[in-house]
């Protein structure tokens, strides 16, 4: 009587290895979720930033982190001298910068093409 039982069981046991991987199936689309709404834009957000702060050249108007307006006066590998008033001069970190405002972005070749026709 028993030996029967335990083989019935141990057949129910094989149909169940889909099981194990459907619950697992939500927490992989959640992070296939998250990663498509929130990783992915802040990755090419970084990589905006660090390249307009690699671009930058004397003579640039930036803003700072902190709200402050100026004009780069010195470049370095690591920082910045910006020039906030006349003879007014801050050392600031090149990842301090925050925009350059009043520089156009460059025009895509789909918008090129669109605003020819």
């Amino acid at each position: 009587m028993f030996i029967s039982e335990a083989w019935a069981q141990a057949a129910g046991a094989a149909g169940d290895s889909w099981g194990g991987l459907m619950s697992i199936a939500p927490f992989i689309l959640v992070f296939i979720v998250m990663w498509f709404l929130l990783i992915r834009p802040q990755q090419k957000k970084q990589k905006e930033h660090r390249a307009m702060v690699s671009a930058l050249k004397r003579g640039d108007r930036v803003v700072t982190n902190g709200g402050i307006y100026g004009q780069v006066s010195h470049v370095a590998d690591d920082h910045l001298m910006v020039e906030i008033a006349d003879g007014v001069k801050i050392k600031i970190v090149r990842d301090a910068v925050a925009a350059v405002p009043g520089k156009p972005e460059p025009v895509k070749k789909e918008e090129k093409g669109a605003n020819d026709r």
